[in-house]
């Protein structure tokens, strides 16, 4: 589905780096693997005509998730999940000349 779109788009890649002195990234589809603290993160890399990016990620993830199920579950999906639990609660307690020398502050404009 994107192969036809790296050939298509090799000559204008090379024109453009050689003319705004670019890196010479690779244009070909390609697939990345990195180590993440939820587990591994993959990275897909293509070029693709840029009224079809939408269309063509959701076709991409659905394939990938048509993969993953064809696996009976031997390759499964999962997030980290984090808890959020209220805080304790803080009294502050100023003694009477800590209150009178911030109302002090507060008057002088400080």
């Amino acid at each position: 589905m994107v192969a036809g779109h790296a050939t298509q788009f090799r000559q204008s890649w090379l024109r453009m780096t050689q003319q705004y002195h670019l890196e010479e990234e690779g244009i070909d589809p390609s697939i990345t693997l990195q180590a993440t603290d939820n587990w591994i993160q993959f990275t897909v890399r293509y070029v693709v005509d840029h009224r079809k990016r939408r269309s063509t990620k959701d076709y991409l993830f659905r394939r990938i998730l048509e993969e993953v199920d064809r696996t009976l579950n031997r390759v499964r999906l999962a997030s980290a999940t984090f808890e959020l639990v209220s805080g304790s609660t803080l009294d502050v307690r100023l003694a009477p000349e800590q209150v009178n020398a911030l109302q002090k502050q507060a008057g002088a404009g400080v």
